[in-house]
């Protein structure tokens, strides 16, 4: 979790930083018609009802919620058996850094 926090706090601080003005404003604006949100909307209604679904289907009588999981047995899930899935998706969200960082620099105007 504080991993996770502390990639959302970088990522919320590379977008402030970015600052594109009104040109980009503009191109954002072109970008976010109406009918682009039509699948967004589609995919978190299904995973809505996907976590309601998990959330009150009882399984042999018990609820979700009544087991205790330490960071131990986290940390040795994600770096034994999912180490490569963890890996993969740090280096997605390094890509996904340095690509903003190459999409937000100001280049240089010609006079």
């Amino acid at each position: 979790i504080a991993y996770a926090g502390a990639i959302m706090v970088l990522f919320v601080f590379v977008v402030m930083m970015l600052n594109l003005g009104p040109a980009s404003v503009q191109q954002e604006r072109s970008w976010l018609k109406p009918g682009i949100w039509a699948g967004p909307v589609i995919l978190a209604a299904l995973l809505l009802a996907e976590l309601l679904y998990v959330l009150f289907a009882h399984q042999s009588g018990q609820a979700i919620g009544h087991t205790t999981v330490d960071a131990k047995a986290v940390g040795i899930s994600l770096f034994g058996p999912y180490l490569l899935v963890v890996e993969l998706a740090s280096m997605l969200l390094l890509a996904a850094a340095v690509t903003a960082f190459h999409l937000g620099r100001n280049e240089a105007k010609e006079q």
